[in-house]
């Protein structure tokens, strides 16, 4: 199965799997010029997340181990959420009874996410935890697994 990990923490790493690393990489912003669906079809201007875009779609599970900044993702990853629109059609349909993206690719992988478990009320966590939800919702992921880590440990 191939693998790839997402991390802000952690040194977790898989033989043969992709990683991107938000500790030490900043992700440029979406300057919103539409160029990845109408110019270069599922490739941002920017070039700088195209070995990501790639392996995103080619692997089965996508690992994530967040911060919580704030009591929210930090503002890397939610830039790194805003640049993965390329993934996705321009296009919106609503048979799920909502306003959705069209998928450009058949397969979107499955996602497992750990986070530093930090916050002291139990709404707090809720809403981060329905944000995340919600937003691999949306990128079409089937199966979405979410734990919170005390001390930041691999479970």
């Amino acid at each position: 199965m191939k693998t790839m990990i997402v991390r802000e923490f952690h040194d977790f790493m898989l033989p043969d799997s992709y990683l991107l690393d938000l500790s030490d990489q900043k992700i440029k912003g979406c300057t919103g010029c539409w160029t990845c669906w109408w110019k270069t079809p599922g490739r941002c201007v920017h070039h700088d997340l195209d070995l990501f875009y790639h392996h995103y779609i080619t692997s089965e599970k996508v690992i994530f181990y967040l911060t919580v900044s704030q009591g929210f993702v930090s503002g890397n990853l939610k830039t790194l959420f805003d640049r993965m629109i390329p993934l996705f059609l321009p296009y919106t349909n609503y048979t799920s009874g909502e306003s959705m993206h069209d998928k450009r690719y058949e397969h979107y992988p499955d996602i497992e996410i750990h986070y530093q478990d930090t916050f002291l009320e139990t709404a707090e966590k809720k809403i981060f935890e329905d944000y995340l939800q919600r937003t691999f919702y949306q990128f079409h992921s089937k199966n979405i697994n979410l734990t919170g880590e005390t001390g930041g440990a691999r479970p």
